[in-house]
């Protein structure tokens, strides 16, 4: 009995100390976001900058969560960044995860496109990073924001559906990569709105988007990025 009043009166604190986020803010955050997205197009696809685009939005968007945490303690945990709740995401994470590893592997295996090397290893460990700041974007200030509207009351279904097509746009031109986002962004909608955890969507991102190049879309992004960007150098 005391340990849940002292749960209640914990949660009650939290609440009155949380700063309301005004619809403009919101609007901006979703601002930025697009504005991101297009810059993929410019400095990724136009102007071959990948490894330049991928670091200095980490660093862009990682100082900009610094800063709302400075004026907001509590806005880590309100957009997912918490490990509080990863028994709660797990059971919906792992089933997803044990279906997409089958498919990657039986689409992989009939176009034979199954290309595993040495160079995945690295991916793993460095890739759910970015998937990580990719599910802050897309998922988080998103259609978090989409769905906190004040102005405007929008339907769940229709801001995951928004948010798997953005997701999915911006992986253009590859089609299968439009397609698997597409999927991911609408099964991680469905999940982010019912359980908050960007680090859990974050590394499963990076380790299915792995494994999903070097089975299903046969490109070896380290190849592409960081062995192209170390021949440069030398």
């Amino acid at each position: 009995m005391k340990n849940n009043l002292t749960k209640y009166l914990t949660e009650f604190s939290n609440l009155k100390l949380t700063r309301p986020i005004s619809d403009k803010v919101r609007c901006l955050e979703i601002f930025g976001v697009v504005l991101t997205g297009t810059g993929k197009f410019v400095f990724v696809d136009y102007l071959n900058w990948r490894l330049s685009f991928v670091l200095v939005t980490i660093i862009l968007w990682s100082a900009y969560v610094f800063f709302r945490f400075k004026k907001d303690k509590h806005a880590l945990k309100d957009w997912g960044f918490r490990t509080d709740n990863f028994k709660s995401i797990s059971k919906f994470l792992l089933p997803f995860v044990v279906i997409s590893m089958i498919l990657f592997w039986v689409i992989g295996y009939l176009q034979g496109t199954i290309n595993l090397t040495w160079h995945i290893i690295p991916l793993l460990i460095t890739y759910p990073i970015w998937g990580s700041i990719q599910q802050f974007l897309t998922i988080a200030l998103l259609a978090g924001n989409l769905k906190d509207l004040k102005a405007a009351k929008i339907n769940k279904t229709l801001i995951i559906f928004i948010t798997a097509v953005f997701f999915s746009i911006i992986h253009y031109p590859v089609g299968w990569l439009m397609a698997g986002t597409f999927v991911l962004a609408l099964f991680y909608g469905y999940i982010y709105l019912k359980v908050k955890n960007i680090y859990a969507l974050g590394m499963v991102h990076g380790w299915l988007g792995a494994i999903f190049y070097y089975t299903v879309v046969n490109q070896d992004p380290f190849a592409d990025v960081f062995l192209k960007f170390v021949n440069q150098l030398l």
